[in-house]
């Protein structure tokens, strides 16, 4: 498939935007309501080829930039029951494919890789007030937390438990376009 579906995407190297890109979840919390939170550093590249199937993506989350607006949540997040930073302080994704529309790849967290599908929307490019070409991107998918080690839970005294295991990924990405 050829860079023209995605009108304005142009072949070469692109750089994720940490300051205006945002890797954000959400997870059944009581198996009712929904906790909401973000990864705050993300970095990456994304190489585009003169053939949209031959593009790639590698993306870096560190896990410490966890935040969902609650402090002591934050906290055991960071612990050994959830990403255990200090051990682990990256996830990794590295894509296998893109159509335009579907983005599959590996995601590496606590060490085990896993494969994820994400569905894909292209917002499109501009150029800013100085001179920079960007490109926006917005992704989304599900996961199963428990796929990557991340299983701490606690039982509900009437049933279920604390923590979903399902996880929806919510992605807005701009990327810059390299000289």
């Amino acid at each position: 498939m050829s860079t023209t579906t995605l009108t304005g995407l142009t072949a070469g190297t692109w750089t994720v935007d940490p300051t205006h890109s945002e890797v954000g979840f959400v997870a059944r919390h009581l198996m009712v309501s929904k906790v909401r939170g973000a990864f705050t550093d993300v970095q990456g590249t994304v190489v585009v080829g003169e053939d949209l199937a031959d593009s790639t993506a590698e993306v870096t989350i560190k896990t410490a930039s966890v935040a969902t607006g609650t402090p002591d949540r934050d906290a055991h997040l960071r612990s050994g029951d959830f990403f255990d930073v200090d051990t682990h302080p990256d996830m990794v994704f590295r894509s296998t494919s893109f159509d335009g529309s579907t983005l599959r790849g590996e995601l590496t967290v606590k060490g085990i890789t896993k494969p994820v599908t994400l569905d894909v929307d292209f917002l499109g490019v501009a150029t800013d007030p100085w001179g920079n070409e960007k490109a926006a991107f917005e992704a989304e998918g599900e996961i199963d937390r428990t796929e990557w080690g991340l299983t701490w839970n606690a039982n509900l005294e009437k049933g279920g438990v604390l923590v979903g295991e399902k996880v929806k990924i919510a992605i807005d990405l701009q990327l810059g376009k390299q000289a």
